[in-house]
């Protein structure tokens, strides 16, 4: 797979790190997008606070959202028959795939993928 560089799709987990200030360097410079689950994700997470709902949605208005189309779910049903990924891993990852980009995420199930280049990020 071609990847462009510079590139990022940020898994959910990687969004939460970044907004709760735990990114221990910042992020690399490109251009970023986002899966339309972690989207939901973010906005469904348990307890969310209107001052974190607030921020997230702020967070979401300046980073393009990557909704599901074609593509996205032809990469999803592969990458679900091939690894057995849960739904909302598969398309995140399907989302990489789609987007030519490099995945940011500390999920350890999806650092191992052969599918797509993931990059880890390193916490404080």
């Amino acid at each position: 797979m071609d990847v462009t560089p510079g590139r990022f799709v940020l898994d959910t987990n990687a969004v939460l790190y970044l907004l709760g200030g735990r990114l221990a360097q910042p992020l690399p410079d490109g251009t970023y997008g986002l899966s339309v689950i972690s989207e939901l994700e973010l906005l469904a997470y348990p307890d969310l606070t209107q001052s974190e709902e607030a921020h997230i949605k702020a967070f979401l208005q300046d980073i393009t959202i990557v909704e599901l189309n074609s593509t996205v779910k032809s990469h999803a049903i592969d990458l679900r028959k091939r690894y057995h990924l849960k739904l909302p891993d598969a398309l995140i990852v399907a989302t990489a795939l789609a987007f030519n980009a490099t995945l940011l995420t500390n999920d350890q199930r999806l650092l191992t993928l052969a599918a797509t280049p993931v990059q880890r990020l390193e916490l404080t």
